[in-house]
């Protein structure tokens, strides 16, 4: 397993697994995570994870000091203490086809997660629905949401929150 991924299940998921425990903004000591992998069979060095937060094209990954944690996804109870912004007037959601009849019933939900995630342009929106299958991107407007009193915060990573998306602020393509 990369440490890309193992950093993500444990700082985002499943710190418990491990042994660790979040503080309530999702932060650990460095440290710490490194001797609760190796206790566990998965050695990393401070080096290799200085470099997979450098390298990783997603920013996943924030470190402070001498702490750690992930940007967001989160699944766990944190508050990464963002403050609300004001979204751009449209924002984008990457996902499948067979979501879509869920999506116009019900809006975008987190899931198991605790916020919607939005991007602030299609390309990335169509990177993030291809993990999953043949993308199709949903356009979002933000701007009406936020004028209607929806709070949106953006992480250190670029990527837009709110706690759900009322289907009727979703924009569909044409041919779906």
């Amino acid at each position: 397993m990369k440490v890309s991924k193992y950093l993500s299940k444990h700082l985002r998921h499943q710190p418990e697994r491990i042994g660790l425990t979040l503080d309530e903004a999702g932060w650990v000591e460095i440290d710490v995570l490194i001797a609760a992998a190796a206790a566990h069979g998965f050695r990393f060095t401070r080096d290799e994870l200085d470099h997979v937060v450098a390298a990783n094209d997603k920013q996943r990954f924030a470190v402070e000091g001498t702490r750690i944690r992930a940007s967001q996804g989160h699944s766990v109870e944190i508050d990464l203490g963002l403050p609300a912004a004001a979204p751009p007037p449209y924002l984008y959601h990457g996902t499948v086809d067979r979501n879509l009849d869920a999506i116009r019933a019900e809006g975008l939900r987190p899931m198991n997660r605790h916020d919607v995630h939005l991007s602030r342009d299609r390309e990335t929106a169509t990177r993030v629905g291809a993990r999953r299958g043949r993308p199709i991107v949903l356009s979002v407007d933000a701007g009406a949401m936020h004028r209607d009193g929806h709070v949106f915060q953006v992480s250190a990573n670029g990527v837009w929150l709110t706690k759900a998306v009322p289907a009727e602020y979703l924009r569909f393509p044409e041919s779906h």
